[in-house]
């Protein structure tokens, strides 16, 4: 074999491995007791550096190791302190749990860049997109085989529930203002509910940013979320990993 054929045989498993199904965020939640999105976020844009020396290769794996069911990974480098190389590096690691590519999509090209990174699903933010952009980019996602976690805030943003994503995500973080009231799952989980029903193929709803008591996990279960994602909490400890798992525990208690 020449040195051409054997650059076009690893293009070919390469383009395989891009093929792959990657795990399905929405069938992890449905199937775990705790629903635990492990976030690995190293900067905040309004506390600064949270943990300027995460390393993607450990913090994620790490999660992994201590039960979450599924991870999220900032990837927005200016804000964020974030890069699509965190996936690519948490994957070479050992992660196979599903990855949700967490960053302000707004363009096609980075759902393109999301896949190629090894994530499963990607964020969409309906505060970011008209709905008719939203609709655009969710097929678009679904065409590249990753789900769609549809992120909104307020009670104005639940039409765009209406368009039927993989996930429905309430975040309780006003992204405006960075004020965070997890009573804002609590006050919009009923109205989701009637915007999107309740059987087998609804979306799975997510709770979003402030939670850090596991008898806050517990009451949202009560209120029909079924994953959770949690950063700060546990990136704020020594050993994120570590954290995690103790939460766990508790949760279970």
């Amino acid at each position: 074999m020449d040195i051409l054929q054997d650059i076009v045989a690893h293009k070919q498993q390469e383009l395989k491995a891009f093929r792959t199904p990657k795990p399905s965020l929405r069938e992890a939640l449905l199937r775990s007791d705790t629903g635990i999105i492990a976030e690995f976020k190293r900067r905040s844009p309004s506390k600064g550096w949270i943990k300027e020396d995460g390393q993607a290769e450990v913090i994620p794996l790490s999660y992994q190791e201590n039960g979450a069911a599924a991870l999220s990974i900032l990837t927005d480098e200016h804000f964020f302190g974030g890069s699509d190389d965190f996936i690519r590096i948490a994957r070479q690691s050992g992660v196979t749990l599903p990855v949700l590519y967490k960053n302000f999509v707004i363009d096609e090209v980075q759902l393109y860049a999301a896949a190629l990174c090894g994530a499963s699903a990607v964020l969409l933010i309906a505060a970011c997109l008209t709905k008719q952009k939203c609709n655009q980019l969710m097929g678009k996602a679904h065409e590249l085989g990753l789900e769609v976690l549809l992120e909104m805030h307020s009670e104005q943003e639940l039409e765009y529930a209406e368009l039927q994503p993989d996930l429905c995500g309430i975040n309780n973080r006003n992204l405006g203002s960075f004020v965070t009231d997890v009573q804002n799952s609590f006050r919009l989980a009923e109205k989701l509910h009637c915007v999107c029903g309740r059987g087998p193929c609804a979306p799975v709803l997510v709770s979003e940013s402030g939670i850090s008591n596991p008898s806050t996990v517990r009451a949202l279960r009560e209120a029909g979320f079924r994953g959770f994602l949690i950063g700060e909490t546990f990136m704020r400890e020594a050993d994120p990993g570590q954290a995690l798992g103790q939460f766990i525990d508790n949760i279970n208690l």
